[in-house]
């Protein structure tokens, strides 16, 4: 049946000339087996309403949904990963399906895929994404959401009944096709591959492009370019800090993996933290430790440098340079809000949230092993002392390690108190995604094709979205 009056295409991307992209066709998969539909992020398209058999048709065989993009589009990028330079990079086992408005908030979003079969830019690949890859990212999107970080959604996940050969996992292992929904796919290194052609014109397009669509407040300011670097730095600087209140380690923050409205994408490597460790690092190839969880504002900022470079074909460096030094005060404000919200208390002043912020951060770093992340912002939710002072944890928030923090958030005042009323607050454990958590859910997958877990998992970690309501 068609969409619902709901659904609204809006297919911009192709728009831009074939210069930013390459027609494509999905791979022709042996099997299309629905493993996880996303009907809360698909109501807010207007796809809510069809049946598997369409779901199948639409988002494993890729029939193009009406009046958007046909034939789907691989975007061409350049990028930095791990600050090496690579020229030859771009959509390589995904495409743009689609573009849509979201409904009640009119931006628009795209539907891109992963592991949709070979394009131009696959550099010998097979194009493919592993079932495990795919549960994976499943599972980041809906936990990052639940705790308040801007990230893509995982919209659709239909495994492909083909053996793939991979150097990290046991093979063969299983093969699957994934479509997230994400408020848009150009990337930094979007920018990148223009300026490294010195194509001024194009840079100037993607301006536009971007700052049209995704930032038409700034439709009138005289620097333009520079007024969107500006944007951006504010938009980074939030997603940082929300990583960082979170616990989560990316794990790959080349500038192919950053995008123009501050999302979280693209889930490969990735890691929570089990305890505060700066040093913590998620892809077992960062023996450097560049990306690991302390390093990541750092990581983020020196994207924007890149950014800006590219920026600088169409303006006077000194504007992109004031845009780039704000980020360190832009971090330093997103991360005081993003760890008042995880402890669920209000605003006082810059100096208390910051000395309060500050002791939670010692607090954790005494705990160490001991003191699990995710464990201490639910004893804590809402500034309960009460809470955490009868819980499992007691004993070690009584330690003097927690003394400044105790005393601190004791003048806090509760943000919605009632939402501890959520009977997720009734239990003594909060729900995590730590890595042996992933590994034991994917044997249930691997060895007796049990999903029961999985989406047991998943409606676990949906009632502590409601819960929290970040």
């Amino acid at each position: 049946m068609p969409p619902s009056a709901a659904y609204r295409p809006d297919p911009q991307f192709p728009a831009l000339g074939p210069e930013f992209s390459d027609p494509v066709r999905a791979a022709d998969f042996p099997q299309t087996i629905l493993r996880f539909r996303n009907d809360r992020a698909a109501a807010s398209v207007g796809l809510d309403g069809l049946t598997d058999e369409e779901w199948i048709a639409h988002f494993g065989r890729f029939r193009p949904l009406p009046g958007n993009v046909d034939p789907p589009v691989a975007q061409r990028y350049h990028g930095h990963q791990f600050r090496t330079y690579n020229p030859d990079l771009g959509d390589g086992r995904g495409f743009l399906f689609a573009q849509l408005r979201e409904v009640g908030t009119d931006r628009l979003l795209d539907l891109g895929t992963k592991g949709s079969g070979p394009t131009p830019w696959s550099r010998q690949g097979d194009g493919r994404l592993t079932l495990k890859g795919g549960v994976r990212e499943v599972l980041a999107t809906a936990m990052l959401e639940a705790l308040g970080v801007p990230t893509s959604r995982s919209f659709s996940l239909i495994e492909t009944g083909e053996a793939l050969v991979r150097g990290d996992e046991p093979s063969p292992t299983r093969s699957a096709v994934l479509v997230r929904l994400s408020h848009s796919h150009v990337r930094f290194g979007t920018f990148q591959r223009h300026a490294f052609f010195e194509a001024r014109d194009r840079v100037a397009a993607l301006v536009d492009h971007v700052i049209g669509l995704y930032y038409p407040d700034l439709e009138g300011q005289n620097d333009r370019p520079a007024a969107l670097l500006q944007a951006v730095v504010g938009k980074a600087a939030r997603l940082t800090a929300r990583w960082m209140s979170a616990g989560f380690v990316h794990g790959v923050l080349n500038t192919d993996n950053m995008n123009i409205t501050g999302e979280s994408f693209d889930y490969g490597p990735y890691r929570f933290l089990p305890h505060s460790d700066p040093n913590f690092v998620a892809a077992y190839f960062d023996s450097a430790g560049l990306y690991s969880f302390g390093r990541q504002p750092e990581a983020v900022f020196w994207n924007l440098q890149q950014l800006a470079g590219c920026l600088s074909l169409v303006t006077d460096s000194d504007p992109l340079v004031d845009a780039l030094n704000g980020f360190g005060p832009a971090y330093r404000a997103e991360l005081m809000a993003a760890m008042l919200a995880r402890l669920g208390v209000q605003p006082k002043s810059a100096e208390a949230d910051a000395e309060l912020v500050q002791a939670s951060f010692q607090g954790m770093a005494e705990g160490g092993e001991r003191l699990r992340w995710e464990p201490f912002f639910f004893d804590w939710f809402c500034g309960s002392a009460d809470r955490a002072m009868a819980g499992p944890r007691a004993d070690l928030y009584a330690e003097e390690a927690f003394a400044a923090f105790r005393e601190r958030i004791a003048a806090y005042t509760p943000d919605r108190p009632e939402r501890l009323a959520h009977a997720y607050f009734a239990g003594a454990e909060p729900e995590e995604l730590l890595y042996d958590q992933i590994e034991a859910l994917w044997a249930f997958i691997s060895e007796a094709d049990d999903w029961s877990v999985f989406h047991e998992k998943l409606a676990r970690i949906e009632t502590a979205r409601v819960a929290y309501a970040l």
